[in-house]
């Protein structure tokens, strides 16, 4: 009787080391892979800029002349591009500047992840002039 219990408890100890083991050889393999663009998922929405003032956390857009400027909500990792792919401060924006805007919606609002200018931003220059008078006796 003392070998028959023995042998149950061995059975049944070898059995969970068997089983322990399996559970802990068992490997989890995830796979990430980069599309290499912001825009992947997003909305988009091409208009033109109404306001943007600085400091704030949005500025408003419309897709056509027509419609309600909506109030589109950016962050520090929104990024602002020309059409050649040159970033642009935020100071460049103009109302009236025709761009692409991507964004995802966060409940009621819409976060932008990126904006892409239709045309270079307008480059302001600032040129001095200096005009000399002689006057002769």
């Amino acid at each position: 009787m003392k070998d028959n219990t023995l042998a149950k408890i061995f059975a049944v100890s070898a059995a969970g080391v068997i089983a322990a083991s399996a559970a802990l050889a068992q490997t989890t393999t995830t796979v990430t892979t980069d599309t290499g663009t912001v825009t992947t998922g997003l909305t988009t929405r091409t208009g033109s800029f109404v306001t943007y003032t600085p400091g704030d956390e949005y500025f408003t857009f419309r897709t056509t002349p027509a419609a309600e400027p909506v109030r589109y909500y950016y962050t520090k990792e929104t990024t602002f591009v020309d059409p050649t792919g040159r970033t642009v401060e935020l100071s460049e924006i103009r109302p009236d500047l025709p761009a692409t805007v991507y964004y995802a919606s966060e409940g009621n609002r819409m976060i932008v992840r990126k904006v892409v200018l239709s045309k270079p931003a307008p480059v302001i220059e600032k040129k001095e002039t200096t005009t000399t008078t002689t006057t002769t006796p």
